[in-house]
């Protein structure tokens, strides 16, 4: 299984990233807000890597961070949703907006996305909303904060709970939350993670 690669950009023609470590050549399929943030021929960078395995191919998936692999394997999770339109939904969407119109039920604004139609982004909500915010958290972790701190604790655990089910463990959105708590100047939920994502995602 691969988690990521560490090297030099050797090849750049969109969609693909040919990277290479150790005289080893890992081409990968990325989306495009990977392709053009990920830097040009002969720059180093660490690529995540997704491998997906069809009955007649394989192929080797690339993303700029660990979040943008967590939120396409999600993505990829829904029926009907393959590594094109997750890939359509990445470049169109941060991930923390992204995260925030499926538990708002934003469909409207999820289908402006090129080749995502209302019905799918319907789906989209529907299957997803509830992986985000009903995640089972076996053991309260009460995180850290100041008495001047305006966000509630009833936030924190929202944004625990969606953080948990993004794949992220509990030593790592403690620390991200306790970081952004002092960064959000209102009880907003949506802010605290958006602030929480930006810390995970440099990680």
């Amino acid at each position: 299984m691969f988690d990521y690669v560490k090297g030099k950009i050797t090849n750049k023609t969109y969609p693909y990233c040919t990277v290479e470590c150790n005289n080893v050549g890992y081409m990968a399929l990325t989306n495009m807000r990977t392709y053009n943030e990920i830097g040009n021929t002969d720059d180093d960078v660490i690529l995540y890597l997704k491998l997906i395995h069809k009955e007649d191919n394989m192929m080797l998936c690339g993303f700029k961070s660990r979040q943008d692999r967590i939120i396409f394997d999600i993505l990829t999770s829904v029926s009907g949703i393959g590594v094109k339109a997750a890939f359509a939904l990445l470049d169109e969407f941060e991930t923390s907006d992204l995260v925030n119109a499926v538990i708002e039920e934003d469909f409207k604004l999820i289908s402006k996305t090129k080749g995502i139609g209302p019905k799918m982004a319907q789906k989209i909500v529907l299957e997803l909303k509830d992986k985000l915010t009903k995640v089972n958290i076996t053991s309260e972790i009460m995180v850290a904060k100041s008495e001047n701190s305006k966000v509630s604790s009833q936030t924190i655990s929202q944004v625990q709970t969606v953080l948990q089910s993004l794949g992220y463990t509990s030593k790592e959105y403690k620390s991200a939350i306790e970081k952004s708590i002092s960064k959000v100047n209102k009880d907003d939920d949506q802010e605290l993670l958006k602030e929480a994502l930006t810390l995970l995602s440099v990680f």
